[in-house]
């Protein structure tokens, strides 16, 4: 019991400090799109610790609580449609051992949660139409290929997280809560 009773208690202070760094978006608006993608990084922890399941969970809880405290919905709604999830699922994608076609899975399921994404902005949030031209025709290009490389820079830096949080925290967090 009393393990169970950690792994919720270990759980929900990383959802609360993922909803603090959500909430963050609404007093710096201009990072729409770091805060969901470093509130993401949160989950880490939980997952290195107690595994997949537990990541989902935090995630969900996460991802309801930002969508009712969050001020800024577009920020929200990238953590809910990617940002949340993929550090969790980021333990499935290294189970692909070529390494071309676990980009290329990545790469898919991202340009797919970023359509859903932008579909979502313009038809729920009503972000107006002319909003997705900036610089003309040339921009949406432009932005996704933007995207898709952010996608790559944030993907290379997660295991690099997940080995610094393996040498240097982990260690004095099971001292600290006798986990195993």
């Amino acid at each position: 019991m009393k393990k169970q009773t950690m792994q919720v208690a270990f759980s929900a202070v990383i959802a609360a400090l993922a909803t603090v760094v959500m909430a963050l978006a609404g007093i710096i608006p201009v990072a729409t799109i770091a805060l969901p993608a470093l509130s993401g990084l949160c989950v880490i922890p939980v997952v290195y610790e107690f595994g997949v399941r537990w990541g989902f969970g935090v995630y969900a809880v996460v991802s309801v609580l930002s969508f009712f405290l969050v001020a800024d919905r577009e920020a929200a709604l990238m953590y809910i449609v990617f940002f949340g999830y993929y550090p969790v699922l980021f333990a499935y994608f290294g189970h692909i051992r070529r390494r071309w076609l676990r980009v290329l899975v990545k790469l898919l399921v991202f340009n797919a949660a970023m359509a859903l994404e932008t579909l979502a902005a313009l038809f729920v949030l009503r972000i107006p139409w002319d909003a997705l031209f900036i610089d003309g025709v040339w921009g949406i290009p432009v932005l996704v290929a933007l995207f898709n490389l952010l996608l790559l820079v944030y993907d290379y830096t997660i295991p690099g997280l997940i080995v610094l949080y393996g040498r240097r925290i982990h260690p004095h967090l099971e001292k600290l809560l006798r986990l195993r």
